[in-house]
């Protein structure tokens, strides 16, 4: 294969190797479904899905797996505030989190774990690293339990640390019972006031797993102890990677080749956070654009840039899509039949083997949709012939094809309904075109400013009319 990555491991641009050739093992942090999901949360499954979508168009086989973190202390927090049982709370917005990943045409994963399903798989490794002396019970016999970091000396190798200028770690329980502050918890006992259904029996006494391990035992039950790509949001690198990555090569195992991690979303110069306020709810964004928009602006941006939401960057996507959108119309319109999506320019190719260069992809996307329209402009049906499947599979690898189903009808209610609209508005136009045929020019006028006052508007092109909906004022 000719694709490099930016492994952050080694902060170098490396070949993709795939473990197994012809075969390719993902695993991308997903939910900590707390509460709902925002605009920051999906950006690394559309950038980690644009990777998927690549590495399957050049005929790899892919296992991709998306963990969802069920148990965790801020589930059992907000669950508490709610008055709801912590696993339906959890349940809740993790179906929330489905629905955003399915709005905005994220590919299903190969599996989806959750972490309480996956339980006996920690249980076995916290022993293993016991047995290997990389972790110890709590002095107090509490049955917490810990990674000792300098028994490991590679630990800090992801972030490029040394212990000794690490904080202390975000556990709640008192460093004095630790060997080291910077010790993390594998294992965390079940303390007086949790619910006695957030907890399992372990050798060391009723608990429940640590968020690190969780991710760990996951990976490595459904991709093995060696596997491809780990990817995730810049903001997990540490404590979370780095951490998940010490305790598995502590434990024995290759753990993950390749180190991925996508940029921020900010808002007002601000990365997305809670605490800051300023978040933005996929349900809420998707009141304002389409779902198409809201992934161009999440998928076209460099994966290890930041991107900015702001009016004017909605805006802009709007209008960049819609032109990619209309090209494809009109030229399947124009030659009855809506071409393949197997192949894309070279051009194309080469920018997203350069580390997912998907900036410099759309820029060949675009020019092919330049010339494709001057291809319909000067009726030139080889030549659009081309530039239509040129478009479909450079679209279909970004996840943006304007005629795949989750764009064409979604599946949705808003899908049905854009569906439903197209046929009443097409038997308009067609009894508009008899009433022109027969010279019944009165009756053809007014079918035409009906679908005005509706909204829509009429084009008429050699092809026949075209119709859609006129934009709204002040967007």
């Amino acid at each position: 294969m000719s694709l490099r990555l930016f492994d952050s491991a080694t902060r170098q641009v490396r070949d993709f190797v795939p473990v197994v050739p012809g075969k390719a093992g993902i695993y991308v942090c997903g939910a900590t479904p707390q509460s709902s999901p925002h605009i920051g949360h999906v950006r690394a499954q559309v950038n980690f899905d644009v990777l998927r979508r690549w590495l399957e168009h050049q005929g790899l086989q892919v296992t991709f797996v998306r963990n969802v973190t069920d148990i965790d202390d801020k589930i059992l927090a907000k669950s508490a505030e709610a008055g709801r049982d912590w696993w339906a709370h959890a349940f809740r917005f993790e179906q929330e989190f489905t629905a955003a990943y399915d709005s905005l045409n994220v590919l299903r994963p190969t599996i989806e774990p959750r972490a309480t399903g996956h339980v006996i798989e920690m249980v076995e490794l916290v022993q293993r690293l016991i047995d290997a002396g990389h972790a110890y019970v709590a002095a107090d016999n509490s049955g917490d339990v810990y990674f000792d970091v300098r028994s490991f000396p590679e630990y800090g190798s992801l972030t490029r640390q040394k212990v000794d200028d690490m904080e202390a770690a975000a556990d709640a329980d008192p460093n004095a019972r630790k060997k080291d502050p910077r010790d993390f918890a594998l294992w965390k006992s079940a303390k007086p006031g949790e619910p006695v259904t957030a907890s399992w029996p372990a050798p060391w006494g009723r608990g429940r797993p640590g968020w690190h391990l969780e991710c760990s035992a996951m990976a490595t039950r459904y991709l093995g102890a060696e596997f491809d790509i780990h990817g995730g949001g810049l903001d997990l690198r540490f404590p979370h990677h780095e951490n998940e990555l010490a305790q598995s090569r502590a434990a024995g195992d290759g753990f993950a080749r390749y180190w991925l991690h996508n940029a921020w979303v900010t808002m007002s110069g601000e990365k997305m956070s809670k605490s800051l306020g300023n978040t933005m709810t996929i349900a809420t964004l998707t009141e304002k654009v389409r779902p198409v928009v809201l992934r161009y602006v999440l998928a076209t941006p460099h994966y290890r840039s930041n991107i900015e939401i702001s009016p004017d960057s909605l805006a802009d996507a709007t209008a960049a899509y819609e032109r990619i959108e209309n090209f494809v119309h009109r030229a399947v319109e124009r030659l009855g039949g809506q071409g393949t999506t197997d192949v894309v320019p070279k051009a194309f190719a080469e920018a997203m083997d350069d580390d997912l260069g998907v900036p410099a992809a759309v820029a060949v996307l675009h020019d092919t949709v330049r010339e494709g329209n001057r291809a319909l402009a000067e009726k030139d049906a080889t030549a659009l012939q081309e530039a239509l499947s040129h478009v479909r599979g450079m679209t279909a690898v970004l996840g943006l094809d304007p005629l795949e189903e989750a764009w064409a009808t979604g599946g949705s209610e808003d899908g049905r309904l854009a569906a439903a609209l197209d046929v009443l508005v097409r038997a308009e136009l067609e009894a508009r075109a008899t009433a022109r045929k027969e010279k019944d020019f009165a009756t053809a006028d007014a079918i035409r400013n009906r679908l005005t006052a509706a909204g829509v508007a009429v084009e008429d092109t050699p092809e026949g009319a075209r119709w859609s909906l006129e934009a709204e004022s002040g967007r």
